[in-house]
């Protein structure tokens, strides 16, 4: 028999024990939502809770103190799997098993220094022992957790904060009344799950599926985001051109088409005499050339500038609130860049690059673009007639 033995509480074994399941469940409805590995350790923690609450109830039914060995494996394996959920953390498994191994071969010996303790030295020191210990296991919890700081999870690190202030009272009080030996009518309730104890267990679960709501709704939010960018990367990709890199015709078509007036200035350009190089060269090196005409034009325009392909050799630049004597000296040299154009295993290869400019100053799009492409053939033409009129003097003193 062990020493001051109190009665058992019917009621309160009945409250422990429902309250046991109720957070049973809720924690392993937590982990089938989540795959979460620490709800699912805590599901099983509230279960080795309900056995050990029956052979609690029976060690005080009976006062027979080998009930006293049963209840303490069970007790104190509830707080190892509350340990091991801690350094599980919110993962979707367990990565070190040694600490939890390690625990357990632990607990025979722990068990047989309780068994002792409480067979000779009353029930109050095995108490006292089993609350200092659930107290570092809740503190522990608390001390462990990161991550979403949401109203939820403060709840719930509040709820195992104050579980570890209340077991490290039920502790002292234990340890007074062992070296006191006298115990007040209402110690008894403390050795069942008491009433604000059960209180601070079930703000613990809600406050679990609470945290677990707004991790959804967090990873919602998250998905939503990354599927804005999957479509916003997506639409991009649809008007871009597949060679140069720059916006395609039918994007440059949809600017065209709006009714809203262009502030800046319009370039219309394409490479003179393309057929022929593609003709002496190959299509690799026309592919070539206007592969790297697209990346001259991105990195010459600013951010807010737009570049498009118009379709072969044509491009269109869209200097937004621009002056056109600014954008005709970067046109220029663009121009001079491509003079100097290499081409691999070829050499420098000149690229003629003709363009026209036109101020929309509030026009619409369309006709500020049909001004520019206008004078870039008669910059084209008038290209053209200078090296004619050359040729002309060159064959002149030959003759």
């Amino acid at each position: 028999m062990i020493p001051s033995l109190p009665p058992p509480d019917s009621t309160a074994f009945v409250i422990q024990e429902i309250g046991a399941l109720l957070f049973c469940v809720i924690f392993l409805f937590l982990w089938k939502q989540s795959k979460v590995v620490y709800f699912g350790l805590w599901s099983g923690a509230w279960v080795m809770r309900v056995v050990a609450a029956v052979f609690g109830f029976l060690l005080l039914g009976s006062g027979n103190a080998n009930w006293l060995a049963p209840y303490a494996v069970f007790e104190f394996g509830f707080v190892i799997v509350l340990v091991a959920a801690a350094r599980a953390g919110f993962a979707s498994e367990i990565k070190d098993w040694r600490t939890v191994l390690r625990l357990i071969g632990v607990l025979p010996i722990f068990v047989l220094l309780v068994y002792v303790m409480g067979q000779f030295w009353g029930l109050e020191a095995y108490y006292a022992t089993h609350a200092v210990v659930l107290c570092f296991a809740y503190f522990y919890n608390f001390a462990t957790i990161r991550g979403t700081q949401g109203m939820a999870t403060k709840f719930f690190r509040l709820s195992l904060l104050m579980l570890a202030a209340i077991f490290l009272e039920h502790g002292i009080i234990f340890l007074y009344l062992y070296n006191t030996r006298s115990a007040p009518e209402w110690v008894r309730y403390l050795h069942h799950e008491t009433y604000y104890d059960f209180t601070l267990h079930c703000v613990l679960a809600f406050s679990a599926m609470a945290m677990w709501s707004e991790t959804q709704i967090d990873r919602i939010r998250e998905l939503m985001g990354e599927l804005d960018r999957v479509r916003r990367d997506s639409k991009q990709s649809l008007d871009l051109d597949a060679l140069t890199g720059l916006l395609n015709q039918a994007a440059l078509a949809r600017r065209v088409d709006g009714a809203e007036q262009f502030e800046g200035v319009v370039v219309v350009g394409d490479v003179d005499n393309f057929k022929d190089i593609n003709d002496s060269y190959g299509h690799l090196v026309g592919d070539e050339i206007l592969r790297n005409v697209g990346n001259l034009l991105l990195g010459s325009i600013r951010h807010q500038d737009e570049a498009f392909r118009w379709g072969g050799d044509e491009f269109v630049i869209l200097f937004l609130n621009q002056q056109e004597n600014v954008a005709n000296k970067r046109m220029g040299e663009i121009e001079a860049r491509l003079r100097e154009f290499r081409v691999r295993g070829f050499g420098t290869l000149p690229i003629a690059f003709s363009w026209g400019s036109s101020a929309a100053g509030g026009r619409k799009l369309r006709d500020a673009l049909d001004e520019a492409d206008q004078r870039m053939y008669e910059r084209k033409r008038s290209r053209a007639g200078r090296k004619r009129t050359a040729a002309r003097r060159v064959e002149a003193p030959e003759r």
